[in-house]
């Protein structure tokens, strides 16, 4: 907007090169809504145009230059004066002067380092975003076009079961064993509950997930819990030797990778809760921290491409190697003869 609405005023729009074929996700805004989003990953370049469209025909726009920044900043909702950027590259794309029509800057941010996951919780958000500015003396024209980060991980070589216990002396002795620790975003929950002693009446059994987020250092520190799934496992009296399979699947509930210590600001841990409740409602808990990860089909996708043209290089190496020997059998063979 332009000093008292007269004289030249400006719009901006930021376009991807690759927006026809970028992939687009769900992401939670801060009031609770989903919007799409284009994906990015850790390392991908951004590039596309910002285009400064005049307003009013014929009439001059001074300002004191054009920029674009590619910014990733945490805010913690109870310090929202303060944004702790971990990433902040700018790119100039014109030097002060005047605009006399309508134009386009292209940019591009090579191969930018996007450490941690794209988060919107309770108490906190993590975003990546570009911004556009046209400087000017009263007010700058901005605008802003928010992306999303996923973050990817391979297979973890260490994945133990997990082995508890749930007893209470003479009264209850319960053994509950999951396949593993750490699970993708997409897996399931296989497991097992033994119940090796019962003489209290047990009326109601569940595990929940639960995500615990944690912001804030020292004096300042805020836990937030949230029941993301409830799995019921039994309803009605067990017997002793019962055995009961459970089976959750993770894919559909709203989760995302753990984040541990995200640069000494917030962390995103999650359990799962063995609940109890018997028939005078007393309820008994068993808690136990998992790993979950997002799966890296891309990474592995890539690595195998790689791998296939590392095996394809070393082919056409071979064949060269095996071409020459031959000549060189070839070559002998006919001094040989000829002597």
């Amino acid at each position: 907007m332009s000093f008292f609405s007269f004289g030249q005023s400006a719009e901006i729009d930021i376009v991807l090169n690759d927006a026809e074929t970028r992939k687009k996700v769900e992401h939670k805004a801060e009031d609770g809504k989903k919007d799409k989003y284009f994906l990015f990953y850790d390392g991908e370049t951004v590039s596309g145009k910002v285009n400064v469209t005049l307003k009013n025909a014929g009439k001059r726009l001074e300002h004191q230059g054009i920029k674009i920044e590619f910014i990733g900043q945490i805010e913690l909702y109870y310090d929202r004066g303060n944004h702790h950027e971990f990433v902040s590259l700018v790119k100039d794309l014109a030097r002060p002067g005047e605009l006399t029509q309508s134009q386009t800057f292209d940019f591009e941010f090579t191969h930018v380092e996007k450490p941690y996951e794209s988060y919107t919780g309770q108490n906190v958000k993590l975003r990546y975003f570009l911004r556009a500015t046209i400087s000017r003396r009263l007010n700058d024209v901005v605008k802003e076009m928010d992306i999303v980060v996923h973050t990817l991980s391979t297979y973890p070589e260490l994945n133990s079961s997990i082995k508890m216990e749930v007893g209470i002396e003479d009264c209850l002795h319960i053994e509950f064993e999951y396949n593993k620790s750490k699970y993708h975003l997409k897996d399931v929950i296989v497991g097992k509950i033994y119940f090796l002693l019962v003489r209290i009446k047990v009326k109601h059994m569940e595990i929940d997930i639960i995500k615990r987020e944690t912001t804030g250092t020292g004096p300042n520190v805020y836990h937030e819990n949230e029941t993301i799934a409830k799995y019921e496992i039994m309803d009605g009296a067990p017997v002793r030797g019962e055995s009961i399979p459970i089976r959750l699947f993770l894919a559909g509930y709203e989760l995302t990778p753990t984040m541990r210590d995200i640069n000494k600001k917030f962390s995103v841990r999650y359990y799962l809760n063995l609940v109890l409740i018997d028939e005078e409602e007393r309820r008994y808990f068993k808690q136990q921290e998992i790993t979950l990860w997002r799966k890296g089909d891309i990474v592995r996708k890539s690595m195998s491409h790689q791998a296939a043209i590392a095996s394809q290089r070393f082919e056409g190496s071979s064949s060269i190697e095996s071409k020459m020997q031959a000549q060189a059998q070839a070559q002998a063979q006919a001094k040989e003869d000829g002597n």
